[in-house]
């Protein structure tokens, strides 16, 4: 968990300084084309024009922060779910080969403790199971237990990217909202008679807000999808393998006779008693922290 709040904070950081680094980039560009944009008194010129990215950045206010603040919350979200999102994290093929190795061997010691230290899907959802031997009912119910867990787990990770991009646009509604009543203000305070630049400014700033929110929208609603569907997949296909597991753990069951081939009650009864196995290979929880 320490090295997951790490790797947080450093692509919160090189995010930081991506956005400050192209945002010194845009005033260094702005300042370059100032001069030749500038009349002959200095003053800039009718056909000047300034780019998207320069108005954003001459608009910058309380909600220009927190959706810049959440665009970087976003995108590291984004980075850490993609990286998560793998079959070979979620499900190892190490993980699930070195369970049915000590299955298959009986070493149900030591599947007890690998489970309990592996942070793999099939293995967390397998450890309770193993508590609950050997009653193979208890068994199942418990993985069966696990596996939800296991699953609402995963996607309450991305879940976060979703509220961020409903966010997104309330937050660029907010910022429209408020340029639009900084225009409507000028204008009233100009008795109606307005500067057309002045209004011109604050439509301007309302509309820079509504593009930031749409930004930060797209790409989270975007990567929700896709790791949704990812998780899904993933942890439908560690739910088929635990279950596989499972049942090759699962003891003999015997089978009754058919009443054709059923002999007489007073000859088989006692046989049929003393046939019925009464014990399991594998132990229970109590006795592995005894051994």
């Amino acid at each position: 968990m320490r090295g997951y709040s790490k790797f947080r904070v450093l692509l919160f950081a090189m995010a930081l300084g991506l956005a400050a680094y192209a945002g010194n980039l845009g005033h260094a560009a702005e300042d370059a084309a100032a001069p030749a944009a500038a009349g002959e008194n200095g003053e800039p010129a009718r056909g000047a024009k300034k780019g998207v990215f320069s108005i954003i950045l001459s608009n910058i206010d309380g909600v220009f922060i927190v959706i810049a603040v959440l665009s970087v919350t976003g995108l590291s979200l984004i980075i850490q779910g993609f990286i998560k999102a793998r079959a070979s994290v979620i499900i190892p093929e190490y993980s699930t080969r070195q369970i049915r190795e000590m299955i298959q061997s009986r070493q149900y010691r030591e599947l007890i403790e690998f489970t309990e230290k592996d942070p793999s899907f099939v293995s967390q959802a397998l450890h309770p199971a193993l508590k609950r031997a050997p009653d193979f009912a208890q068994m199942k119910e418990a993985m069966e237990t696990a596996l939800g867990e296991q699953t609402a787990d995963q996607f309450r990770r991305i879940e976060y990217l979703n509220i961020i991009g409903n966010l997104g646009p309330l937050l660029g509604l907010l910022g429209t909202v408020l340029g639009m009543i900084d225009s409507f203000q000028a204008m009233s305070e100009a008795g109606g008679q307005a500067d057309p630049k002045v209004l011109a400014a604050g439509i301007s700033k309302a509309l820079a807000h509504t593009f930031l929110g749409l930004m930060l929208a797209l790409p989270c609603l975007a990567a929700f999808g896709v790791l949704r569907t990812l998780i899904d997949r993933l942890t439908v296909q560690g739910s088929l393998i635990a279950e596989e597991l499972l049942m090759m753990m699962k003891p003999a069951e015997v089978r009754a006779p058919s009443p054709a081939a059923r002999p007489a009650p007073a000859v088989a009864a006692a046989p049929a008693a003393a046939a019925i196995p009464t014990a399991t290979a594998i132990p229970t929880a109590t006795a592995v922290k005894k051994g």
